[in-house]
């Protein structure tokens, strides 16, 4: 069931309808038959709400998504668990699975490798949950490549003046930081006016109603 907590009415969800990539996963441990769903996308420049919206999301519908893990191949930090916090694995092995194209995007940080791996998605899949995904365009064209067949949504700012704004009210980003997410900003909001690649698009001009969007957009594409 999905609530909606903004309003009295209670929705009956079922986010099997209208996905023609749908499948089943024939035998798990204790023989339930699950569907498997397409994973949400979100995508766009750095300073859009992204993040607002996915941990929104999550809190008030935490039975319908779920996050995939990451895999790193830095050490655990104290209290941190494998296939809890990260999936913690050495570096030759996740460079085997980099070549193999496990990953649907990595990054290197700190000589540290971080990546997402279709397995991750998958995992979250078997749960009978939609996967929501927070990936630049290289990991959305990543994914598109796959047999994941992803719902992909692309979060733009009204303007550049006011995405400037938000970067620099974070108060954490060099001036040098942020010309270079600026830019890029850019080149993201570009490729987002490419209609074969999104299957939607909300204007973050304010938080509230870009939410109320990307809820209408889920129970459309999700529900019957």
């Amino acid at each position: 069931m999905f609530r909606d907590p903004a309003g009295p009415n209670e929705v009956f969800v079922s986010p099997y309808h209208n996905l023609p990539q749908l499948n089943v996963i024939p035998e798990l441990e204790d023989n339930r038959k699950v569907r498997i769903l397409a994973p949400l996308i979100l995508c766009g420049p750095s300073g859009t709400g992204k993040t607002t919206l996915l941990k929104r999301l999550m809190s008030d519908f935490e039975d319908l998504f779920g996050f995939s893990i990451s895999h790193t191949t830095r050490k655990p930090r104290a209290g941190e668990q494998d296939g809890k916090d990260y999936y913690f694995v050495d570096r030759e092995d996740m460079e085997i699975g980099m070549e193999e194209g496990e990953f649907i995007e990595t990054a290197e940080f700190s000589g540290n490798l971080y990546g997402t791996s279709k397995k991750s998605v998958r995992d979250v899949q078997k749960q009978g949950k939609i996967c929501i995904l927070d990936v630049d365009i290289k990991g959305v064209y990543n994914l598109k490549k796959t047999d994941l067949n992803p719902r992909c949504i692309f979060i733009q700012p009204p303007n550049l003046k006011e995405l400037e704004k938000r970067l620099r009210s974070r108060g954490t980003e060099t001036e040098e930081k942020i010309k270079l997410r600026l830019a890029r900003a850019v080149q993201e909001i570009n490729i987002g006016s490419c209609k074969t690649t999104w299957h939607h698009k909300i204007v973050n001009d304010d938080l509230d109603n870009a939410y109320e969007q990307l809820k209408m957009y889920i129970k459309q594409s999700y529900t019957v």
